[in-house]
């Protein structure tokens, strides 16, 4: 007898691998954690992976939230998934960086962080495509 969630995971596979899913959930989290890090770097924060963390809990909330709202993990590799990532990660990330987490959102950190992201996003998404592509052959 299949469960629901055997017939999710069985969508999953169906669809693509597990292994490209997992790999670009991976590579968007390290994109996200890799934007902090060099901000923190550029600007004379602590580097300390705690330090990063808390800051990049607003955009990993968001990155999360994009991943469900979005159903991502059906095409990761389709392009309108991607954009929608992005946009929903800078967005979202950006309110609850200002509204929960009680810190900036400057003009210049807003344009920055879009650009940013969505080169980090970008890229993150074409190495784990041909990462699986590979993998898969």
């Amino acid at each position: 007898m299949k469960t629901r969630s055997h017939t999710w995971v069985a969508s999953i596979t169906t669809r693509l691998s597990q292994h490209a899913v997992i790999t670009t959930a991976i590579v968007d989290v390290v994109a996200v954690v890799v934007f902090v890090a060099i901000g923190r770097r550029n600007h004379d924060g602590s580097t300390s992976l705690v330090n990063i963390l808390g800051v990049a809990a607003p955009f990993l909330i968001a990155l999360f939230a994009s991943w469900v709202g979005l159903r991502t993990w059906r095409e990761p590799f389709n392009r309108g998934s991607f954009v929608g990532t992005w946009l929903i990660t800078v967005i979202v990330g950006l309110v609850l960086r200002r509204v929960v987490f009680d810190r900036g959102i400057a003009t210049s950190f807003i344009i920055v962080a879009t650009i940013t992201l969505g080169v980090l996003l970008g890229v993150g998404r074409m190495l784990s495509r041909k990462v699986s592509e590979t993998a898969s052959l």
